[in-house]
This record gives C-alpha cells, sequence and structure tokens, in this order.
C-alpha cells in the first residue's frame, strides 16, 4: 500500500499467509528456498509436493519472465520442511521494489529459519569461468528504490536495519565446507544488485569490479533485504553464466544465460539439497 514500509501492508501480506498455510499439509516451512533463472531443479526433489500457483494466491504478484514459472512448492526435501518459490519477480518487469520482494517477505512471514536464495549472474572476477558457482558473501546495492523506503510496520520488522552479517558467515562456511565434501568447486564473492533488463556495457563491468563486486545480475538484493529485516538467515548463490570483462567481453542474451544456467544447474541443486539436509 501506498506509504507502508516495501509497498505491503500487514493485512495484504496476512491474507497471502492464510490461503498459502490452509494449502501445506504442515503448520510451518523450516527453509524458505527461491529459484532463480533455469535453477528450478531443486523442486524436483521435494517430496509430497503441495504446489500452489503464484495467481492463486491472493495479492501475490505473477512472473513475466522466460524460466521463471510462477509457483510456490511446498513439501519435505531430505527430512526438513520447505517452501519454494519456482519463479521470481524482477523490477525490469515493471513491479515496484515492494512486489519485488513481495515472495521473499510471504516465505519469512510463514516462519522460516532460513532463505537460501539462487539466481544466474555475470562474472566480473577474471578468475572466474561460466559455470562457477559463487556462494555469496556480502551485496553492494544500486537498485534505483529501496524495498523498505516508506512508513514502517513494526509488525513487519523495524525501521532501521543492521545489514551486519547478511549473507550468514556461519552458512558460508557450512556450503564451502559441504561442498568440498562433496567434490563441487564454489567460489566466495559479493554479488552487484542493478535494475536490467539490459545487459552492462564494458565500462559497466569495469565500474563493478572497481567497486568490489565478483558477480553483477539483476535479483536478490531487494528480497535479502526484506529478510534481514525480518530477522532471517540468508545463504545466496549464483552461478556465473557469462563473464563480463571488459577487454575480452562477448555478445550475451537471456539464450545464453538460460543454456549455462542449465548446464551448471545440477551441481548446484546438489549443492543445495546437501545443505538443506545437514543443516
Amino acid at each position: 500500500m501506498e506509504g507502508s514500509g516495501v509497498n505491503i501492508d500487514f493485512e495484504s501480506l496476512s491474507q497471502s499467509k492464510k490461503a498459502v498455510l490452509e494449502s501445506l499439509n504442515f503448520e510451518k516451512p523450516d527453509i524458505g528456498i527461491i529459484l532463480g533463472s533455469g535453477l528450478g531443479g531443486v523442486a524436483d526433489e521435494i517430496e509430497k509436493p503441495v504446489k500452489i500457483l503464484y495467481k492463486d494466491i491472493p495479492n501475490f504478484p505473477v512472473s513475466t519472465v522466460k524460466g521463471h514459472e510462477g509457483m510456490l512448492i511446498g513439501g519435505e526435501l531430505k527430512g526438513k520442511k520447505v517452501c519454494a518459490m519456482k519463479g521470481r519477480f524482477h523490477y525490469y518487469e515493471g513491479y515496484n521494489i515492494g512486489k519485488v520482494s513481495y515472495g521473499a517477505q510471504l516465505l519469512c512471514s510463514l516462519g522460516i529459519d532460513t532463505l537460501i536464495v539462487s539466481n544466474a549472474a555475470g562474472g566480473v572476477n577474471p578468475e572466474f569461468e561460466r559455470g562457477d558457482i559463487m556462494i555469496i558473501t556480502d551485496h553492494i546495492n544500486f537498485f534505483p528504490e529501496h524495498p523498505l523506503r516508506g512508513k514502517n510496520d513494526e509488525r513487519l520488522g523495524p525501521r532501521f536495519v543492521d545489514m551486519y552479517n547478511v549473507y550468514d558467515r556461519g552458512l558460508v562456511k557450512f556450503t564451502e565446507d559441504i561442498a568440498l565434501e562433496d567434490g563441487i568447486k564454489v567460489r566466495k564473492g559479493v554479488y552487484f544488485g542493478l535494475q536490467g533488463p539490459t545487459f552492462e556495457t564494458a565500462a559497466e563491468y569495469r565500474m563493478i569490479r572497481i567497486l568490489g563486486a565478483d558477480a553483477v545480475g539483476m535479483s536478490t538484493v531487494p528480497e535479502v533485504i526484506v529478510a534481514r529485516w525480518t530477522g532471517t538467515k540468508v545463504l545466496g548463490l549464483s552461478i556465473i553464466t557469462d563473464l563480463g570483462l571488459p577487454d575480452t567481453l562477448e555478445p550475451v542474451n537471456q539464450e545464453v544465460v538460460l543454456k549455462a544456467a542449465g548446464e551448471a544447474a545440477p551441481k548446484l541443486s546438489r549443492l543445495v539439497v546437501k545443505v538443506v539436509e545437514n543443516l
């Protein structure tokens, strides 16, 4: 609603939450998962799935981007109760930043302890390779609108949010250890969030690297901010689908991104499943 924090009012969120909980076969999930571009394979691992179309959830946005199916899936994953968003919302689709972050806000309102967020990203670290998995250690927010701008509702979260340890250090180390045990190569780095939908110019990639980032994408940051607003722990994971190296830049489009994400998705899915199993 106009004037309220993240443009989400308590009553609308309560309606969404009520509809989802009435559909699920458990009282509350332990873990929320947001599955990004081409990264929906984890959903196939969920047992006893309850599938809820976004269009059937009151006040919920609908995905419009190829590769984002638009479905909330609740069930069990390696003995943990989970809710996974298969499809997310982007600022470039025309949604205000409140709608972009609404799904994360809903997952957190269900009572999850941990939110796992994944995405496809362009690598600006020259040591990275296409298909790498990066554990996000921090982010730089360059979105033109902030999800907590406006009047704050204390029932949802505090006015001022501490972004210390935004990507939980314990979860980062835990995930790194799981990857090592399972033979999955991972990188660590900083994610740079931009609004899109254009891919970056060579000069912009150079700027992003100078400012201290290792990868850049068009999602994740608004969702993570509202998760931390609610006090939920966050684990962020990126698939490096293309390389934004200014001096060796090549053409890129969504087909290239989805192809690279699809090729790397099985190892990311395996990692996420192992993390959930051992949490």
